[in-house]
């Protein structure tokens, strides 16, 4: 019977230091889009945390996506619970609210925009290691919409 004791106390002291030495900080990002050409739609805000991972004009690659109302004509969303980690962020101003990348040939017809980036074109293509940036504390980032 003392063995038992032994061992169940053995087996809860245990739980308990692994279970302390396990907690990870978290932190929140909030993220903040302002000048949409209109507040239609939503925002649909992709949070990355891999490379390779943008571009991603199918949206199949994200860590978490959130979307968000328009209110005269910006939106803000924060994701939450994050590790520490290098992270980038795409958005997409999504008038008709069907969670795609609606093209005119090779163009956009909505607005799009990354962390880290004001521009885009041929020549100055996103991915993951020109829009990555470092979270290790709670931080807040604006994007810039690029209507093409």
């Amino acid at each position: 019977m003392k063995t038992i004791i032994k061992l169940i106390i053995a087996v809860i002291f245990t739980t308990t230091a692994m279970s302390s030495q396990t907690h990870i900080k978290t932190y929140s990002l909030t993220v903040h889009v302002t000048d949409l050409k209109s507040s239609k739609g939503v925002v649909q805000f992709s949070l990355y945390n891999t490379n390779g991972t943008i571009p991603d004009e199918k949206f199949k690659k994200y860590y978490l996506q959130k979307k968000s109302k328009i209110t005269d004509t910006s939106s803000t969303v924060t994701f939450k619970d994050l590790p520490k980690g290098e992270y980038a962020v795409s958005i997409l101003h999504d008038e008709n609210q069907n969670g795609k990348i609606d093209k005119k040939w090779l163009y956009p017809k909505e607005g799009i925009g990354f962390s880290n980036m004001t521009s885009i074109n041929l020549l100055n293509r996103p991915n993951f290691k020109k829009t990555k940036f470092k979270v290790a504390a709670n931080k807040q980032i604006d994007i810039k919409t690029i209507y093409l």
